[in-house]
């Protein structure tokens, strides 16, 4: 199989992380439950683990990283300790169904879309200023887009949101260990991420990094290893939001895969996708029928690339690539606010990403096995 679906999980990790997992199953207990050595040993792992995410994330401390079971789960605090039933929020237009339907289930929340001009920086920078107002409770903006690989431009929105005094909660799930993000630099509320894929992590986990020094609220409640007595969630960091068991074989997996990415880095990692993105578009491009979507500005993409075929439909030729042993996503990619704003709501798109495990060998097989299903 050819795995070209990393936007939705990175199927090939560094052999450290099933490593790690594997040694956490047999000598890591639970953090805070114990001063016994497997329950220090688990300690001392979640501890390096949010040392190295604050590093890599840009967070004054290691207590400010949360784990959550995913992005989804980060998202869904973040934006349920700022939005309040009837508040107003403004998005961008490339958000996904972690952000556009949490904020669908607040009652009456008026939701604004910021889009300018498709994978226009500056005229998304300009729609934000525009739909930001003094009712604004809250801006919520995807660093990348998960069907275009589009980037967008969180620095200058950041920005926006401190001089016009608003919140501001980032959806990093697309670009963390892939390009920079820093809680500190954007001075947001709220950074949102998994696990499972830039940081080449095991399923199952994610992070939420708290910029907010006021106490967020709590999706669970429950046992946290300290202040047994409170019958209320601690007020501090991050024990307020870690109810219940640590899946700490997750942890020290992603531990491990944060590590891999910080010795790769970023930027090389940036330019690896970037250069097999670049080529598929190149070989696509070549193919009679097959329109690619995505900015035209090198800069603000990344090695996220979705493609339409004229006359097809594209569910029909995901699973026709599928039975030739080429696995990518067809569809909507769970973001039909983001296809409303490309215009291919309707449609749908055949989406190819990849890791630092891709080769390129294996996009070229894509387009190859893909002339092959159109027959040309």
């Amino acid at each position: 199989m050819i795995y070209l679906d990393c936007a939705a999980t990175a199927l090939q990790k560094p052999r450290e992380v099933a490593q790690a997992m594997t040694a956490a199953l047999r000598q890591c207990a639970s953090p805070g439950r114990g001063s016994y050595p497997a329950s220090a040993r688990a300690a001392d792992v979640a501890f390096r683990c949010r040392d190295a995410l604050a590093q890599l994330l840009g967070a004054d401390s290691p207590e400010q990283v949360v784990f959550t079971s995913n992005a989804t789960h980060a998202l869904n605090i973040a934006i349920r300790t700022l939005v309040r039933p009837g508040d107003q929020v403004v998005v961008s237009g490339y958000e996904h169904n972690a952000v556009t339907r949490t904020l669908a289930s607040i009652p009456e929340v008026s939701v604004k879309v910021a889009v300018g001009e498709l994978f226009s920086q500056a005229g998304d920078l300009d729609a934000f200023s525009r739909q930001i107002d003094e009712r604004t409770k809250a801006v919520i903006c995807t660093h990348v887009s998960n069907v275009f690989g589009y980037i967008l431009p969180v620095d200058n929105i950041a920005a926006l949101c401190r001089e016009r005094g608003v919140p501001l909660i980032v959806d990093a799930s697309q670009s963390a260990g892939t390009l920079p993000v820093s809680v500190r630099r954007w001075e947001a509320a709220y950074v949102g991420l998994p696990g499972h894929k830039g940081l080449c992590g095991p399923q199952g986990t994610g992070v939420l990094v708290c910029g907010d020094r006021e106490a967020p609220v709590p999706l669970l409640t429950g046992g946290s290893g300290s202040e047994s007595l409170n019958q209320q969630m601690p007020d501090f960091l991050p024990d307020r939001l870690e109810a219940g068991t640590h899946n700490m074989p997750g942890i020290a997996g992603l531990l491990a895969g944060v590590q891999f990415v910080s010795r790769r880095g970023t930027d090389a990692i940036l330019r690896h996708e970037r250069q097999l993105s670049d080529r598929l578009a190149g070989e696509l491009s070549l193919i009679p029928g097959v329109r690619v979507v995505r900015p035209e500005t090198p800069g603000q993409r990344t090695g996220v690339l979705s493609f339409l075929v004229e006359g097809q439909d594209c569910e029909v030729l995901g699973n026709a690539l599928a039975d030739r042993g080429i696995a990518l996503r067809a569809g909507l990619h769970c973001a039909p606010l983001a296809h409303r704003t490309a215009g291919t709501l309707e449609t749908g798109t055949l989406r190819a990403s990849v890791s630092p495990f891709t080769t390129p060998g294996e996009v070229d097989a894509l387009a190859a096995t893909l002339r092959s299903c159109l027959g040309k």
